[in-house]
């Protein structure tokens, strides 16, 4: 059965999140999506990323953060500003419009994460935490050699 198997029961929560969390964003009346949120917030944070680093925070590949900046561009949330020392690069800003929007968000997020984990401790979202880092450096790490 696959809800006996442990990364089915994760993607499962992972997509129900991603829904309900959307779902909340439409019913606001605000007109991002959850990966549009995600670039912008990253590129807010970190304004001298590369598209490839982006990707790598935002789970995405570089084609596909290459189309949210270019709608998040069209749509005045983001800006590209010519770097001063290279005329031929530019470094994406969030503007004025893209704060307003991650501002607008912001609230919705926390209210998400709250329903989302409600009835978990701070112990339980510890344990969690370093559970699922074990997960992912076990499949960073090149695997063993069996002995």
């Amino acid at each position: 059965m696959l809800n006996n198997i442990l990364f089915y029961s994760l993607e499962k929560a992972i997509k129900r999140y991603r829904r309900f969390a959307q779902a909340n964003i439409d019913r606001a009346g605000i007109a991002i999506t959850i990966d549009q949120w995600l670039v912008l917030h990253v590129i807010l944070e970190n304004d001298d990323l590369t598209q490839a680093e982006i990707g790598e925070r935002v789970f995405k590949d570089q084609a596909s953060v290459a189309r949210i900046i270019a709608l998040l561009t069209g749509r005045d949330l983001l800006a590209a500003v010519p770097l001063p020392h290279d005329g031929r690069r530019t470094q994406m800003r969030v503007t004025a419009e893209g704060q307003r929007v991650l501002d607008a968000v912001q609230p919705i997020v926390l209210s998400n994460r709250e329903t989302a984990l409600r009835g978990l401790s701070d112990a339980d979202l510890t344990t969690l935490r370093v559970l699922l880092e074990r997960i992912y450096t076990n499949c960073t790490s090149p695997p063993q050699a069996p002995e």
